[in-house]
């Protein structure tokens, strides 16, 4: 069984400021209040293509295992650990990320995709962000019977950071905006 959902989200900031946005959010410190579920972010490599011109980065993300209390003890650990793959297109302005959990794979497959894009109606000034996401629990004995349950907890418990993560990008946001008009003074 396989749970996906997508969202779409406009951002009312240009595209720049948006994925400068994406790249602080787990950087400030006052976002790890909000995003609780996060616990550590490293950078593992960084590369720029010079006849591209395109950024290449990998993250390794620890976070707290999504879903219920049950599932944690179930398999016996309270972390899993993530993979963030970003690939970012100045010149066509495109920045896409990929994660995918690399612990618990036995148990869970998760993999979410985001795409920031300028907005067709008003490329300048906004910028849209396609979100999908798809949750697979393996079948194990104990966990056959309620996979389904628990892939649709599990993916509430993503809808909700989701949420989260756009009020930290929101606030990020505007604080590089108000950051950039002081400068411009």
């Amino acid at each position: 069984m396989v749970k996906a959902y997508r969202q779409e989200h406009v951002y009312k900031h240009p595209w720049e400021r948006v994925t400068s946005a994406s790249w602080r959010k787990f950087a400030d410190p006052e976002n790890k209040r909000i995003l609780s579920h996060i616990v550590d972010v490293d950078t593992l490599n960084h590369s720029l293509d010079p006849s591209s011109g395109k950024l290449y980065t990998t993250r390794a993300i620890t976070i707290h295992c999504p879903g219920p209390w049950f599932v944690r003890r179930i398999v016996g650990q309270d972390i899993c650990h993530c993979v963030e793959s970003t690939v970012v297109d100045a010149q066509s302005r495109s920045m896409q990320l990929t994660s995918r959990n690399i612990s618990l794979q036995k148990f869970i497959e998760v993999e979410e995709k985001i795409r920031y894009d300028p907005h067709p109606d008003n490329p300048s000034g906004w910028t849209v962000c396609q979100q999908e996401t798809r949750i697979r629990i393996k079948p194990l004995s104990a966990l056959a019977s309620m996979a389904e349950k628990v892939e649709q907890r599990c993916a509430e418990r993503f809808l909700q950071n989701s949420v989260k993560g756009r009020e930290v990008m929101e606030r990020i946001c505007k604080y590089l905006e108000a950051e950039s008009s002081s400068l411009a003074l």
